[in-house]
Formats: structure tokens, sequence, C-alpha cells
């Protein structure tokens, strides 16, 4: 399960791949290739969409902090086991790493968080 979101999503959902799994995608809204702005992220994006056995996309027209809140739940509400890679920080809108990691643990999920000690975010 991934979001295929540009950076970390994109590159677990290509692992799994690439070791032999199954992707599935949750999208937070039709259109959501056009919020990646660059090309080798959209390249990137069409690439691992077209390779997801499925794809979900959420009933929203466009970007929203509830679109991404509703495609993470909709992610943790069909994983068995939640990898997040996540600072520790305060989710910098509604539906960041942050709430969805609490929305996991609240719902019993394991969840992982993978983050290298030292590393900010930008």
């Amino acid at each position: 399960m991934s979001n295929l979101a540009d950076g970390a999503d994109q590159l677990f959902a290509s692992h799994v791949l690439a070791a032999g799994g199954t992707l599935e995608a949750v999208l937070p809204y039709e259109g959501f290739t056009g919020s990646l702005h660059a090309d080798e992220s959209r390249s990137r994006f069409e690439d691992l969409r077209r390779a997801a056995a499925k794809v979900i996309t959420m009933p929203y027209p466009e970007p929203s902090d509830q679109a991404f809140l509703a495609a993470g739940q909709a992610l943790v509400d069909r994983c068995d086991h939640l990898f997040a890679v996540w600072d520790g920080r305060p989710a910098r809108g509604l539906g960041g790493t942050a709430d969805i990691v609490a929305y996991a643990r609240a719902r019993g999920r394991p969840v992982t968080v993978l983050w290298v000690e030292g590393v900010l975010r930008t």
C-alpha cells in the first residue's frame, strides 16, 4: 500500500515491486499527478500507478487536507503493518505523517518508524 507521493512513498513502492511484492495505491484526489512538480516524479508516479495491482482514488476533486487525511486513513485501514518514514515531529497539516501514524496506532496496527538519527526534514 502506498499513496505514491514524491520521495519516500515512491521509493518504498519501487522497492516493494523490485522485491516481487504487490503494490496497491491509494490516491488522495483526482488529478494527483498534477501535484508532482518534477517531470521525473510524475514519470515515476505513472510507472508505479501502471504497475499497481489496484488503484483507489479518494472522492475529492482537488487537493485538501481532508483528501490527504482520507487517503492516509484508507491506506492504514487496508494494511497489516505501517512503515512510516517520519522524524517524529507533528504534522505540517491535517493528514500528515504524524496524523497517519497516530491513526494506525489507535487502530492497533503495528507501526515501524524509519528515520536516520540526525537527519532533518526540509
